[in-house]
């Protein structure tokens, strides 16, 4: 297995890190650590949580369209949990800083591995209201009706799938976001 390359020095020393295949003590996986028995450093790579909104929005569900997306991709609000905060208050943040919207309800609907981003998505249905104002990290948004909903299968689109499934609408799964 080849480690992530993220960490080529220790941050700790700065002296360069090297692999080491732990079999035995850390589950069989290869990881980066300091050559140094001082300093200890070994770099686990854990997964980054990130928490996920479907956004909920005078009855129709809010997708949104990242700057570094292609025309036509639109997805959930999402963003990466900081330092000392829950996840429910997390996504309450994000969706105030992406759209301006104020969460008046957060309902959990699950946890979701996102393997190809080495993230874990803690995806909350949102209820918001005001009125929508995108940051400068979004391009554009639809509000799209419940039943109108097409799940991706990768990230947050299980999560959709799953909101969808618990409200008894029938969906499709497509290829990407926003198809």
């Amino acid at each position: 297995m080849n480690v992530s390359s993220d960490y080529r020095y220790c941050p700790h020393c700065t002296k360069p890190l090297v692999e080491r295949d732990d079999a035995a003590e850390e589950g069989g996986r290869t990881r980066r650590v300091c050559p140094d028995g001082d300093c200890g450093f070994v770099h686990w790579h854990n997964p980054v949580p990130v928490v996920a909104a479907i956004v909920e929005y005078e009855g129709k569900i809010l997708l949104a369209r990242n700057a570094a997306w292609a025309e036509g991709v639109f997805a959930l609000i999402t963003g990466f949990l900081e330092n000392g905060e829950t996840p429910e208050a997390g996504i309450a943040r994000e969706v105030r800083e992406e759209t301006s919207l104020h969460a008046e309800t957060t309902e959990l609907i699950g946890v979701y591995e996102f393997i190809r981003k080495n993230e874990l998505i803690i995806a909350y249905h949102v209820q918001a209201h005001g009125t929508i104002s995108l940051s400068p990290e979004l391009l554009e948004y639809r509000l799209v009706e419940p039943a109108k909903l097409r799940p991706w299968r990768a990230g947050t689109g299980q999560a959709l799938a799953e909101w969808m499934r618990r409200r008894g609408l029938p969906f499709e799964f497509v290829d990407r976001p926003g198809q």
